[in-house]
């Protein structure tokens, strides 16, 4: 038989007015770590339901990318 386990879930929630120009009054973003630890989910609602996951490595190499654009 296969064990189940069961655990909350570490999440952040915000509404992206107040982050957003573009964002419509109930748009929002949430963040979900996995419980392995090893990445997040996001779901965003903006334009459309977007939902999109990533490792902690793709992150890091996001945020270089964009730290580069932005000079």
């Amino acid at each position: 038989m296969t064990d189940i386990s069961t655990y909350k879930l570490d999440a952040a929630f915000a509404l992206l007015a107040g982050f957003d120009h573009c964002a419509k009054e109930q748009d929002f973003i949430e963040v979900s770590l996995w419980h392995n630890g090893e990445g997040f989910d996001v779901q965003l609602t903006s334009f459309g339901d977007h939902r999109f996951q990533m490792t902690w490595g793709q992150f890091k190499a996001l945020k270089k990318l964009i730290k580069e654009l932005d000079k």
